[in-house]
């Protein structure tokens, strides 16, 4: 849920979740006004102004009368004692009420004689209601509630007893502090509801994505928060997800590069130290005069300048793949012919390949006039790097590796297979990784920097093809690379108006 609607959602609440409880609230009280009421008997109701309950007006009064009426029967003559009556009246003048005494149809004694002769006119008639001890009348114009007991003097004469209460005031105490704790208790529940949804809908979510961070800047990235929820929390999580599998992404390359660096100059400093010792032997061989005939001495400098040539391709290799590594391969692409840039180059590796005891074998099934847009030095570099990858593992007497070149409709398909030991299912996937190599033991003989396929990978694809590898052990393997054809742009045909 967006942080927008949950504040709007919160904004009503506030509003109508206290107005529901108040309402409910009120009406348990109007419920108990009206179950109170009907031991009473009511005159000129106006429930809209009839803010007290009539059973805490019965409490109230009701102890009087009742003592009143016992005093009565001991002591008719009591109610004719100035003293009495005046305590009477002192005892509910705390509650706004007071009381009036009638005799026959006159006032004998009130407690409040300006309050008494607006209201004594409407004072119900003696004997008027015979249900009981408990009758209330309510006087809407006068604000009034009046209760009433009949009795006779000591003369004979007919006399009423009222306790007349102003209803403006009779809003206890109990009363008030009932209301208080009802608002009270509304606005804490109010608060307790509100307080659980925020804080499980935002700040519970907020302080997960915290620690998250925190595991984050520890260098923890497999703290995941998992969340289908909507709105900014939800997103909030998913871009947490993103960010943090895009560091841990970042950092395991990170981590794989520096292991490949630190490879790569292992690589690097056992070939080039092979070489490098073999070169100081022979120099002090001559220094020392081992060499010393002619024949020895030619054996030695040409030893040396091979070795000197092994270290030179080291260099460039490493100076290569630093390029490569930085996408800062220099190409310079030209529109070559298929049939006669490969039969140059057939020709310039046969040579090398007739010395070391290989039969070099050339095929090529496309048109004489197939072009292709290439760098041919780049491609010489492929062609290079798998050719010396098949020298370096060829374990046979009679080695021969054979060059086709197919056509493919809209491309070529070079092949470059030998019959040497062959690569393991296991390790044909990986042969394109930098730093791979399928001998782990990596012995001097067959030792190498282990980014020459890596190389020849990254110039195919950045000539817009592929390649791929199969193999057999102890049978071969063959490399396979695409390379799109050229074609001539298609003249539009000038139609005359």
């Amino acid at each position: 849920m967006k942080f927008r609607t949950r504040l709007l959602i919160t904004s009503i609440m506030i509003i109508i979740v206290p107005l529901l409880l108040m309402a409910a609230t009120f009406m348990g009280i109007g419920i108990y006004m009206v179950n109170s009421e009907q031991e009473f008997e009511i005159s000129g109701k106006d429930y809209a102004s009839f803010t007290y309950t009539l059973e805490t007006y019965n409490e109230i009064t009701e102890d009087i009368i009742t003592e009143v009426k016992e005093q009565l029967r001991i002591n008719p003559a009591i109610i004719e004692d100035a003293d009495y009556l005046e305590e009477i009246n002192s005892n509910l003048a705390g509650n706004s009420s007071y009381i009036i005494i009638r005799k026959n149809d006159k006032i004998y004694y009130a407690g409040n004689p300006e309050a008494a002769k607006k209201i004594f006119t409407q004072l119900p008639e003696y004997r008027s209601d015979v249900s009981g001890s408990k009758r209330g009348y309510y006087y809407n114009d006068l604000k009034k509630l009046v209760k009433q007991l009949d009795f006779n003097f000591v003369d004979g004469s007919e006399g009423s007893f009222f306790i007349v209460t102003k209803v403006s005031s009779l809003i206890s105490k109990k009363m008030l502090w009932d209301m208080m704790l009802a608002v009270i208790l509304i606005l804490i529940i109010t608060s307790i509801i509100l307080t659980q949804w925020i804080q499980k809908g935002v700040f519970i979510p907020i302080d997960e994505l915290n620690k998250a961070m925190q595991n984050i800047a520890e260098g923890n990235f497999e703290y995941r928060l998992s969340s289908d929820g909507k709105g900014e929390i939800g997103e909030l999580y998913r871009n947490y997800e993103d960010m943090r599998l895009r560091l841990k992404e970042s950092i395991d390359e990170k981590i794989e590069h520096e292991k490949q660096n630190r490879e790569l100059i292992s690589n690097i400093s056992h070939d080039l130290k092979t070489p490098i010792t073999a070169v100081k032997g022979y120099v002090e061989g001559i220094m020392d005069g081992v060499a010393d005939t002619p024949e020895k001495m030619d054996k030695y400098i040409k030893t040396i300048y091979n070795k000197a040539n092994d270290m030179d391709r080291l260099i460039n290799e490493l100076t290569l793949y630093s390029r490569i590594d930085n996408n800062r391969i220099p190409y310079n692409f030209h529109r070559i012919n298929v049939a006669e840039y490969f039969s140059d180059c057939v020709e310039d590796v046969g040579l090398d390949l007739e010395s070391k005891n290989i039969k070099l074998n050339y095929e090529d099934l496309v048109s004489p006039d197939t072009q292709i847009i290439a760098d041919p030095e780049q491609l010489k570099r492929v062609i290079d790097n798998i050719i010396g990858n098949s020298v370096k593992y060829m374990d046979k007497e009679n080695g021969v590796i054979d060059i086709r070149i197919l056509d493919e409709v809209d491309s070529i398909r070079v092949e470059i297979e030998d019959n040497g030991k062959g690569i393991a299912a296991k390790d044909l996937p990986n042969i394109f990784e930098r730093f791979y190599r399928t001998d782990a033991s990596r012995n001097s003989s067959q030792g190498g920097s282990g980014i020459g396929l890596s190389i020849v990978k990254k110039i195919i694809e950045d000539h817009g093809g592929y390649i791929w590898a199969t193999s057999k052990e102890q049978e071969g393997t063959c490399m396979h690379f695409v390379i799109r054809k050229y074609k001539e742009p298609e003249k539009e045909e000038v139609k005359d108006v």
